[in-house]
């Protein structure tokens, strides 16, 4: 399938030809606007230094540009006919990598397959470079993101159209209804931007909801403010789980999933918000990003727990 027909008549008729239907649980959102593909792949900064993991290879035109582009490209595809559709047009392209499964292990890793094929390429590529670009099903979109920035080899950037709730919630400022854990963990060691928003008419088949594309950065500066970034993360998705509720209860139950063993009384807490001179009736969504890393480190301290 040539990029240059990347239109809702050709997907169309393609689809009818292979004997495919879009699959909604798969979250399958295709796009008939090519001027976007090619804006996601110019978001990316490519060249060729770069190994590229795509999520959802779909019809393969995203892939066909990234190829272009970057040193190798690894996509994975979990629905078995896009697979062997995608196939056809790809196999040309000796430095694409075909997965056929599951991006993801479980809700909170990545499937240890991708890692490893991706791995494999950048030991084949003298200072290589690892990165994400994808039109990522809206199913796995906020998995993917939050997971990468986790493995084992976290890409140095991340540039992936996603649903339009998902980009408020990566670039959100405290005191917003969109403020949370997720814009706490992109924004602590990335630099976050929405590069465009789409409305549901550039894609098919429809979805009911716009989309963004998002460029996430790594930022080493950022990174270098955690001291200890597994035990930050269960930190603030912990902080968020009753994001209505005071900070001096938030802390209470934080502290018994944190280290049951060593979970905080009352006059614990008390005495670790005056220390960092914050009120007891704050809510978590009104920290900005260095209060929340400095009661971290307060927390870990206290906990004297690693994750």
């Amino acid at each position: 399938m040539s990029v240059n027909h990347q239109t809702y008549s050709y997907l169309r008729r393609r689809f009818e030809e292979a004997g495919i239907l879009p699959q909604s649980r798969h979250g399958q959102n295709f796009l008939v606007d090519l001027n976007i593909v090619r804006l996601i792949a110019s978001s990316a900064k490519l060249d060729k230094q770069d190994v590229v993991l795509e999520v959802g290879t779909g019809t393969g035109s995203l892939t066909a540009m990234l190829a272009q582009q970057a040193a190798a490209v690894v996509t994975v595809e979990i629905d078995s006919k896009m697979f062997s559709m995608a196939s056809e047009e790809l196999q040309h392209l000796p430095n694409v990598l075909m997965l056929p499964q599951d991006a993801l292990k479980g809700k909170n890793e990545l499937s240890p397959t991708v890692l490893d094929a991706v791995q494999k390429a950048l030991e084949q590529i003298p200072n290589s470079r690892f990165k994400l670009v994808a039109n990522l099903p809206y199913n796995v979109a906020t998995p993917i993101l939050s997971n990468l920035l986790a493995c084992r080899i976290p890409p140095v950037s991340l540039t992936a159209t996603i649903q339009k709730e998902v980009a408020d919630r990566i670039v959100a400022v405290p005191a917003t209804k969109d403020y949370g854990s997720l814009a706490l963990w992109m924004q602590a060691q990335c630099d976050t931007e929405i590069i465009r928003v789409l409305p549901p008419t550039v894609f098919w088949p429809r979805p009911k909801v716009f989309s963004a594309i998002v460029h996430i950065v790594r930022n080493e500066e950022k990174l270098a403010n955690i001291s200890d970034l597994p035990f930050y993360h269960r930190f603030i998705r912990t902080l968020f789980l009753h994001r209505r509720k005071f900070l001096r209860s938030e802390l209470l139950a934080a502290s018994k999933v944190l280290n049951p063993d060593k979970a905080f009384s009352k006059s614990e807490v008390d005495s670790l918000l005056a220390e960092l001179e914050l009120e007891p009736m704050l809510r978590a969504e009104q920290l900005d990003l260095p209060t929340v890393l400095r009661l971290c480190d307060a927390m870990r301290s206290r906990l004297t727990v690693s994750f």
